[in-house]
């Protein structure tokens, strides 16, 4: 059979497609900005045939009502990374929150440590050997669908089709369901001083030839503004949003040094604006793979002189970084801050950095602790940090004792802070 007549007979509408849903389902949803909005409404709306709908995704940007109060009896939403429209749930009890790293999140779906019942996801339209493109998500997702019961697909001609190990065909989806809906887009950041600071800092320690992880938000947009000096700029990444467009079209980010996929930008998801969405589409110098490829540190190492930039909440004195939590409350998730952290430490010439505000709370709360907050969780420990940058400065940690990673870290707190901080390192450790 054509694949076209598979196609045709697979098509129907958003409400039959979900019908298809049963209680007690685990549903893998389609990541970040690829989310399939039109299946999710589809769903909520269905919501009475449900009972415990285990619905299964990292971030979320689009509504999440099925994380509402009075959806209660029909979901449960088990988050791998808490967002805006999830986070209160999962602080209530009515969401679950699994750690798990960015890069191991497939192979919980694999070897059905969580079998998967049913993949919602949105696509491009198929092509015409009749391969659909997992387009701006397929991280997560596309291994998830190669091992679900049902696949279920929102195919809309606003998905970009990206290249690399990006694709399924019609025959593997159970229902299709066309839609006009586009994906959903992120504004870039508002950069301020600080930012702009820690940008600068941080561009400092990127070298000619480098090959870049960076994240989405003022501090990698940022650091992307200070970099029109550099040349042969590579990337392996998570995800790159639009500062990144720019590099390429003024040629300082080429790949052209990279050792492994040279020539290639390798990324596995995407959250931005529509210039970014249409720059990767049919771009044959973008590399798409599933996160346990990109994320695998192994991956990462083949790349030489590795700089990875990530975030944190607070740091102590040690070196933990607590990144996704704020004491006992969730905020975020594990992500892929350790995946890239281990394989730059790999990577020959390879350099990570933790960058991060000095303060919170309007200036009140140091961010540099003596402690972690009691209840926060440590993302990355201190024997794998390496810089560590905020707007007073770099402390570099590698190779360095607990003592002198202190006053490192005590030099860049903010000068408020740094009595109190010197106060309480010789309370606790008797110096």
């Amino acid at each position: 059979m054509k694949w076209q007549d598979v196609y045709r007979q697979r098509l129907t509408t958003a409400a039959e497609a979900v019908s298809h849903i049963q209680s007690g389902d685990r549903v893998v949803v389609g990541h970040a900005c690829g989310s399939p909005e039109t299946l999710l409404a589809a769903m909520v709306a269905n919501r009475q045939a449900y009972r415990d709908v285990e619905i299964v995704h990292m971030v979320s940007m689009g509504p999440s009502e099925y994380c509402l109060p009075e959806n209660s009896r029909h979901f449960i939403h088990n988050s791998f990374f808490a967002g805006q429209t999830t986070r209160k749930a999962i602080n209530e009890g009515r969401a679950v929150f699994t750690p798990c790293h960015f890069s191991l999140i497939p192979k919980l779906f694999q070897e059905k440590t969580l079998p998967v019942d049913v993949v919602l996801c949105m696509l491009s339209p198929p092509d015409e050997h009749g391969y659909c493109s997992f387009g701006i998500s397929v991280d997560y997702t596309r291994p998830a669908a190669f091992c679900a019961k049902r696949v279920i697909a929102e195919v809309t001609p606003h998905m970009p089709r990206t290249l690399g190990q990006s694709f399924i065909h019609v025959s593997r989806i159970d229902c299709l369901v066309e839609s006009a809906a586009r994906p959903i887009t992120l504004p870039p950041a508002q950069i301020t001083a600080a930012d702009e600071t820690i940008g600068h800092y941080c561009a400092g320690l990127i070298r000619d030839g480098d090959c870049l992880q960076l994240g989405i938000g003022a501090v990698p947009d940022a650091i992307l503004g200070f970099l029109k000096n550099k040349r042969h700029l590579g990337i392996h990444t998570e995800m790159f949003s639009d500062g990144v467009v720019d590099l390429v079209n003024e040629g300082v980010i080429d790949c052209a040094k990279k050792n492994f996929h040279p020539g290639k930008m390798v990324a596995t998801f995407f959250m931005g604006t529509a210039k970014l969405y249409a720059f990767v589409h049919n771009n044959p110098m973008v590399e798409m793979r599933s996160v346990d490829y990109t994320n695998n540190p192994a991956n990462i190492a083949r790349n030489d002189n590795v700089v990875a930039v990530n975030s944190a909440l607070e740091v102590d004195l040690s070196g933990q970084i607590a990144a996704d939590t704020i004491g006992y409350r969730q905020y975020s998730g594990t992500g892929g801050q350790a995946d890239f952290v281990r394989g730059a430490a790999w990577s020959n010439g390879g350099r990570s950095i933790i960058a991060l505000y000095s303060t919170a709370a309007e200036g009140k709360i140091s961010r540099i602790r003596s402690h972690i907050t009691e209840g926060a969780a440590v993302v990355t420990n201190r024997a794998d940090v390496h810089y560590v940058v905020t707007e007073y400065g770099v402390a570099d940690l590698r190779g360095k004792s607990v003592a002198e990673r202190a006053g490192a870290l005590m030099a860049i707190a903010h000068p408020d802070f740094r009595d109190g901080l010197k106060e309480e390192y010789r309370r606790t450790r008797g110096k």
